[in-house]
């Protein structure tokens, strides 16, 4: 679906990995939740692979309660556009197609120059989530005191 639509539009798509063991935490957690929307779309076992793409759509444009953003924003600097939205045009789409070309460009060059914002705001919205999570479970850790004790 996604290489259709790149296609479509002219977009060239690039993939790559760059190997970082400090996120290995955050990959697998991302491993999980696409497991899990896979899970709820497949029938069968077997066919997971036609409905990764779809999943892997939704997983993107979800935005995340942790940094209060979608990870597609915050890697194009701009809202997603679903495929349903071009076929059936939105609000969004009919104003969009109504600017001329040096407007759109404007707007698109303002978006671009406020990524860098909206990623540092999505960062100090990661780290207080990850203050209150430690504060909830540290809330119900009770502190022990060992003492050792002398055998003769």
């Amino acid at each position: 679906m996604v290489d259709g639509l790149c296609k479509q539009f002219k977009i060239k798509h690039r993939n790559s990995a760059i190997y970082r063991s400090q996120m290995n935490v955050a990959v697998e957690a991302a491993y999980k939740n696409l497991k899990k929307i896979v899970r709820k779309m497949t029938e069968k076992h077997r066919d997971w692979h036609e409905k990764l793409s779809y999943a892997l759509m939704a997983y993107r444009t979800a935005i995340r309660t942790s940094i209060e953003a979608m990870p597609y924003s915050l890697m194009y600097g701009m809202e997603v556009v679903l495929p349903a939205e071009i076929e059936i045009p939105s609000l969004h789409i009919l104003m969009e197609a109504q600017l001329e070309e040096a407007e759109w460009i404007k707007q698109r060059h303002e978006q671009l120059s406020l990524i860098d914002e909206r990623r540092l705001n999505a960062i100090c919205h990661g780290q207080c989530y990850q203050r209150r999570m430690a504060h909830a479970y540290n809330k119900k850790v009770r502190p022990r005191l060992f003492k050792e004790e002398i055998q003769f």
